[in-house]
């Protein structure tokens, strides 16, 4: 039985690992090659708070996903791309000029977008996490988390490869006393 949690932990550890390093690949590549901040694959995507322009509803370091939708209205937080950041406000009035936005604890309105500018609406927020995935979103970081996994593994596969030793060993000296008492009774 532990053998198999101990296989289940491994093997999702490792997609784990896999799963960062591809996701930041797909950012990298995203945000480099296409210009685009906030990547969406499927429609969802996610995005990490880096001002407090949103307090008291989004504050710094929160990760937030982001949902694609057919159409945003008056009240919706949503993820938008303008002059190469993205950037995370409420919408507050829709004009024949655009959408207009405003970050919470802002006093005035941002300039007015166009719908295809926005990537989506904030679905969910969770606190202080998206420090962590900007971390793990900078080399040193995803050294380190490969680096862990690595360690991990090995830690693993040590302490396996000497319980096998072990029960050998136990089973080994079984014999060598069954042989004893043989040699003894004949």
């Amino acid at each position: 039985m532990k053998k198999k949690v101990k296989a289940i932990v491994r093997t999702v550890l490792i997609v784990l690992v896999a799963l960062i390093i591809g996701l930041n690949i797909y950012a990298l590549n995203a945000s480099r090659l296409a210009g685009n901040l906030v990547p969406m694959p499927f429609g969802v995507g996610m995005a990490v708070v880096l001002s407090g322009s949103m307090e008291p509803t989004l504050s710094v370091g929160d990760l937030l996903i982001v949902a694609e939708r057919d159409e945003y209205r008056i009240g919706d937080v949503v993820v938008y791309q303008a002059d190469g950041m993205a950037i995370t406000h409420r919408i507050v009035d829709v004009t024949d000029d655009g959408i207009i936005t405003r970050g919470d604890a802002n006093n005035t309105d941002d300039s007015p977008l166009n719908p295809n500018q926005i990537k989506g609406k904030v679905v969910c927020a969770i606190p202080l996490i998206g420090h962590v995935v900007n971390l793990i979103k900078t080399p040193v970081g995803t050294l380190c988390i490969i680096g862990l996994a690595v360690f991990l593994l090995d830690r693993s596969f040590r302490v396996e490869k000497q319980k096998s030793r072990e029960a050998l060993d136990v089973i080994k000296a079984e014999i060598e006393k069954l042989k004893q008492e043989q040699n003894q009774n004949s």
